[in-house]
């Protein structure tokens, strides 16, 4: 089988580093994870407020606020759930990556899509969504820089099959995520009390 070899990146030396580090899950939880999902939540709510009627539909204050902490309770609640399908993906490719890896891969990835929200600052709905596929994009090629390394696949065939996994598993996590968002979006629009 032939040995994974990439490309040079800037600062992959750095990146390797971080790879083989031993940072604990709370640490990253605390200190990496729940401050970037601040960023959409947050974001949501202002865009919300300040462009209610043109860029989203009109929202009361009390409405943004149940639907930005839905949002940021399934972002964290998805970082641990991502983790563990990552490392039961790893029993495919057989390595039994540590869940410290799992979730190191689970919350580095999707750092694009965490920061895509602060463009929501410009009111424009097509330069949004054109923001979002750059992310998602850009969180892609990160699990496929990224997964070799921190999960310690070295062989090609089997990193390319559990990125393209990974990948999968995200892209329906992230999906889950709008649709849960759209669910309570309906929900508290629907609401009397609300």
């Amino acid at each position: 089988m032939a040995q994974l070899h990439l490309p040079h990146m800037p600062h992959f030396e750095r990146w390797e580093t971080f790879a083989r580090s031993h940072i604990s899950v709370w640490t990253l939880l605390l200190l990496y994870a729940l401050p970037l999902s601040v960023v959409p939540p947050i974001m949501i709510y202002y865009a919300g407020g300040t462009y209610g009627g043109h860029l989203l539909p009109v929202l009361s204050d009390k409405q943004l606020q149940i639907i930005a902490i839905v949002f940021f309770l399934a972002e964290l609640a998805m970082t641990f759930l991502v983790a563990y399908i990552i490392q039961r993906f790893g029993e495919v490719v057989d390595i039994k990556p540590s869940f410290e890896d799992a979730y190191k891969l689970a919350v580095v990835a999707p750092t694009p899509l965490w920061l895509a929200p602060l463009f929501l600052f410009i009111p424009s709905i097509i330069f949004n969504v054109t923001i979002v596929a750059a992310a998602l994009i850009i969180s892609g090629i990160l699990i496929f820089y990224s997964a070799p390394s921190i999960l310690k696949v070295d062989e090609k065939g089997h990193a390319i099959l559990l990125s393209g996994s990974i990948l999968a598993a995200g892209l329906v996590a992230w999906a889950a995520m709008m649709y849960l968002t759209l669910l309570t979006w309906s929900f508290v629009t629907s609401s009397p009390l609300l």
